[in-house]
């Protein structure tokens, strides 16, 4: 497990070392100390032997790239809808408002959610509805890979859902219930940086300083260093370390609403990416609970001496207020639908 998580990385960059997460190892004991260390320390862990296989993530890869390399006006044609399903352009999403001084993130993504038929009722909740794709005699194959990954990538969701309910004092099938990741709102998100050069001091970055909103992130990258963490949002500077890319695993990350459920306990931590003049590609999973989900302090993460720090409130409702704060308005696409 260790020699697959050295990244070998010689440089003067400040990267991070990052616990390691086998989902093969036969003790689960191991697993969950490892988890609860990274998930109380930073937030940020590798997971590897997910299951999925290298071959298939590079053809994800692969037919990424092939979307991204399409024409805008072939691309604005999929813009992503009300439901955010869909193609997003340069600077369509505003993470670190008080930073960017008015520039968006210098990357382009695409959005694949939950596929639920426009005429079935649950298509009425703001994050389940039909996906928007690509026209099949352009990109041949597309959908079907994007869609067998996704189905996939929730298998492992899953499994890293068990080993933190384990490490959080649950049941280990705590969040296997049909109004948390039974039905889950599960949004694959492809991205790709054009290879700008982020300035922080001017205010430009791949993507601005945050905090993912949801329960847990999975993220596969190429190569290319990027991803920044920043271990405490308090520290005046604060201090950026990279997350160097490792071949076959994904990186993982808690969202605010894991350490909201957990009253702080676990944490959430601020990310970023900084562009280097390279292009990079990356494959973003975020997993949150259902809708009708109520997100309030668990059991174990509440005592008379720390009482809950948050009021109840239902996974939809949080998760909708989160996506207007940072993208844009789609009516500023409207001269590229005509």
């Amino acid at each position: 497990m260790e020699n697959q998580c050295q990244n070998g990385t010689e440089t003067l960059l400040k990267v991070s070392t990052l616990n390691c997460i086998d989902l093969s190892n036969p003790d689960i004991h191991q697993s969950v100390s490892l988890l609860k260390q990274a998930c109380l320390d930073c937030g940020f862990f590798y997971v590897i032997n997910h299951g999925i296989s290298q071959e298939f993530m590079d053809e994800v890869f692969g037919q990424s790239k092939s979307f991204f390399e399409l024409p805008l006006n072939e691309k604005m044609k999929v813009l992503r809808n009300e439901k955010h399903r869909g193609y997003t352009p340069v600077l369509d999403e505003l993470l670190d408002p008080d930073n960017q001084v008015h520039v968006g993130d210098y990357k382009e993504g695409y959005y694949i959610g939950v596929e639920v038929p426009e005429d079935d009722p649950e298509a009425e909740k703001p994050f389940y509805g039909p996906n928007v794709w690509p026209e099949d005699g352009l990109l041949p194959g597309w959908r079907q890979t994007m869609e067998k990954f996704h189905h996939q990538a929730l298998e492992v969701a899953k499994a890293v859902a068990r080993i933190i309910a384990l490490a959080l004092g649950l049941e280990v099938d705590f969040f296997d219930k049909p109004e948390m990741l039974g039905k889950p709102i599960a949004t694959l998100r492809l991205l790709h940086y054009g290879g700008q050069v982020s300035d922080p001091s001017k205010g430009l970055y791949g993507a601005g300083a945050h905090s993912d909103y949801g329960l847990i992130t999975l993220l596969a990258t190429d190569d290319v260093m990027g991803l920044q963490i920043c271990k405490d949002k308090d520290a005046k500077p604060q201090i950026w370390e990279y997350v160097a890319p490792v071949k076959g695993a994904f990186i993982v990350n808690l969202g605010d609403m894991l350490e909201r459920w957990s009253n702080c306990i676990f944490k959430s931590t601020l990310h970023r990416v900084l562009g280097n003049g390279q292009e990079r590609y990356s494959i973003a999973y975020f997993v949150e609970p259902s809708h009708d989900c109520l997100v309030e302090c668990l059991p174990t993460c509440k005592s008379e001496n720390n009482p809950p720090k948050f009021p109840p409130i239902y996974c939809a409702t949080y998760l909708s207020q989160r996506y207007k704060d940072t993208h844009a308005e789609l009516s500023v696409y409207e001269k590229h639908q005509t």
